[in-house]
């Protein structure tokens, strides 16, 4: 339908497609050419639909994110904080190799090849990638009051480490390691954490 959204147009299909457009070829890496394409509509549709490449951008990774703090916060309420780690880090070994979709982490994915240019995007995906540790760092900090972490506990170089221990998993879903070998890993990971004390 020239000058308009071609019939049965929907928003939130168009939003997963350009999503995974995203996270498989990174931001720079995903032409508008390469949206309308997919998406199945023309640019004048696209900017009226989303805004800019940049706003669906956006749009795409406030999905991303939506989707993906689910399975951190019920990581996160398991009773000890070795558990919610392990829980954690094996749970996002089957979100990064799960079928159907592109493999690793989009925030990581998306951002590899972004520079100077497009500082903005990689400012996005830090920050969406700091609220993830600013969660896992209220939850060490909370085991630590509560008794479940030993006294002295550097809370923040274990919720840095997490986080790497994460951003690595991604890195190797996407260059198609085993999801049984990266949860081996997951799980050696976690045992850096300790376990309660109580």
């Amino acid at each position: 339908m020239p000058g308009g959204r071609r019939r049965g147009f929907d928003d939130q299909v168009a939003l997963q497609t350009a999503m995974e457009l995203f996270w498989r070829q990174g931001y720079e890496g995903t032409s508008i050419t390469d949206l309308t394409k997919a998406l199945g509509i023309n640019p004048p549709s696209l900017y009226a639909a989303f805004g800019s490449k940049r706003d669906l951008f956006e749009k795409t990774l406030d999905r991303y994110m939506c989707e993906r703090t689910l399975q951190l916060e019920e990581a996160m309420v398991r009773p000890t904080a070795h558990e919610a780690v392990l829980d954690f880090l094996t749970g996002r070994v089957e979100v990064f190799t799960a079928p159907g979709q592109p493999f690793g982490c989009m925030t990581v994915q998306a951002g590899l090849a972004s520079g100077e240019p497009h500082h903005e995007i990689v400012d996005l995906l830090t920050a969406a990638r700091e609220q993830m540790r600013q969660t896992v760092l209220d939850r060490f900090e909370k085991a630590l009051a509560d008794g479940d972490l030993p006294a002295g506990t550097d809370c923040t170089a274990l919720a840095r480490y997490v986080m790497a221990a994460v951003y690595g998993l991604s890195v190797e879903a996407a260059s198609g390691a085993p999801r049984e070998e990266l949860t081996a890993a997951a799980i050696l990971a976690a045992q850096v954490v300790p376990r309660a004390q109580m």
